[in-house]
């Protein structure tokens, strides 16, 4: 019930920050003598062959203490540091070839810049926090605490001033209510102060000890590979079973009553009339199941005439009125313009399906480097990515282009959902 500004020193996060910056000096002195003393043996010992085990070993140790720091960091700031690309040796190589692959290792050398570049960002953050926390507090409550004076030395309270012939004390009331309240000044502030430093402490455990962004970057990839190539996999089972299940079955149920029409043609013609007849009605269905199933691989509207065209007759197969509005100075990327196009129809079969909507409108736009398309409807809202509406998985298709879904829906309506592509025209 408390604002914020009242609400700070008390709160849990503000005394985890605190700790975090209390703790941070020792730890701090105790990785820069290790790293510094490593660091100098090894690169004395270089002309010997010693130097090198020296150097991997002390590289090995700062690595080692990165892992205490990012579970610090997670535990006390909140901070979720993924672990760096682990030291790979080459199988069999022996300790040669892990002293080289840990010489070599890009985020060793930043495990030692954090070693050596956080004391004294620790010494000042440590020294400077200290100061406001313990002087605010002290501040604040001083009238609790003033009459323990008189009973030692014969003061009156604290002394601001004193020589050989005055001196001034803190012991009147007015003196007491405003060092009070000079101390709940600091100590409001103070919280801000510690999040203002801990900011600092956040950069520089994200940016030395996680990570690189290559690294990172090949991670995404490598699950975004991962999501397409299970995609697919799932487009084929689809279409395999569509195949098997729809026009599979009716072509050989056509061809077992042409069969049939065949052996009664000379016997009873008006039977093998009607059977035939029945055979071109199968015909014609078989037919539009293989249509749409084209259609669900890639249209030929979408080839031949682009987005426009190809969303125009996604919108005119949904239930509600939907009003389409493509402003494009050219064609995307095939594959993107693909992406989009199914993008927008799931989109729309679930306003069709769940928003309980009177109408929808769908805009498609160029900004910059990026294709961004809208889908909004004025439906029930409250829509779930988990409630197997199927934006989960549309999302990871996205993501796995590059792209991004954003989803506003609160319940009772409207929905807007905004999904952004790369461009690759």
């Amino acid at each position: 019930m408390l604002p914020p500004v009242l609400r700070a020193p008390i709160e849990a996060r503000t005394w985890r920050e605190f700790g975090y910056l209390m703790l941070s000096l020792p730890i701090s002195i105790l990785l820069f003598v290790f790293a510094v003393t490593m660091t100098s043996l090894g690169m004395g010992l270089l002309i010997t062959f010693l130097g090198v085990p020296v150097l991997a070993a002390g590289l090995a140790g700062c690595r080692g203490f990165g892992v205490v720091e990012r579970a610090r960091a997670r535990a006390l700031l909140g901070l979720d540091v993924a672990d760096p690309a682990p030291v790979r040796a080459k199988p069999g190589g022996g300790p040669m070839s892990w002293m080289g692959a840990m010489l070599k290792s890009g985020a060793s050398w930043r495990h030692l810049l954090y070693a050596v570049l956080h004391l004294p960002w620790a010494v000042f953050a440590f020294s400077v926090s200290l100061f406001f926390w313990s002087y605010g507090w002290a501040m604040l409550t001083y009238p609790l605490w003033q009459w323990v004076f008189p009973a030692y030395a014969g003061t009156d309270g604290i002394q601001l001033y004193g020589d050989s012939t005055h001196s001034v004390y803190l012991d009147e009331p007015y003196e007491l209510a405003l060092t009070s309240a000079l101390g709940l000044l600091i100590t409001l502030g103070t919280p801000w102060l510690i999040r203002g430093m801990t900011t600092v402490d956040r950069v520089m455990v994200a940016g030395l000890l996680g990570p690189s962004r290559l690294a990172t970057r090949v991670s995404e990839l490598e699950s975004d590979r991962g999501v397409v190539v299970d995609t697919a996999a799932a487009d084929l089972r689809r279409i395999e079973r569509d195949l098997h299940d729809g026009a599979q079955a009716r072509l050989v149920a056509l061809a077992m009553d042409l069969g049939l029409a065949k052996e009664k043609l000379t016997e009873d013609p008006e039977a093998a009339a009607r059977m035939v007849d029945e055979a071109h009605g199968e015909v014609k269905i078989a037919l539009q199941e293989l249509r749409d199933l084209a259609r669900g691989i890639h249209p030929a509207v979408l080839t031949d005439r682009g987005l426009d065209a190809a969303l125009s007759a996604v919108a005119s197969r949904c239930t509600v009125p939907v009003q389409v509005e493509v402003d494009l100075p050219a064609r995307p990327a095939p594959a993107i313009e693909g992406i989009a196009y199914f993008t927008v129809s799931e989109l729309l079969q679930n306003v069709s399906k769940h928003a309980r909507a009177s109408r929808a409108t769908v805009d498609v736009w160029q900004t910059e480097d990026r294709l961004m398309l809208q889908v909004g409807d004025d439906g029930q809202g409250g829509v779930d990515t988990t409630a197997g509406s199927g934006l989960a998985g549309l999302a990871e298709r996205l993501d796995a282009v590059d792209g991004i879904l954003v989803i506003t829906s609160p319940v009772g309506g409207p929905t807007t959902i905004t999904a952004e592509l790369p461009w690759r025209g």
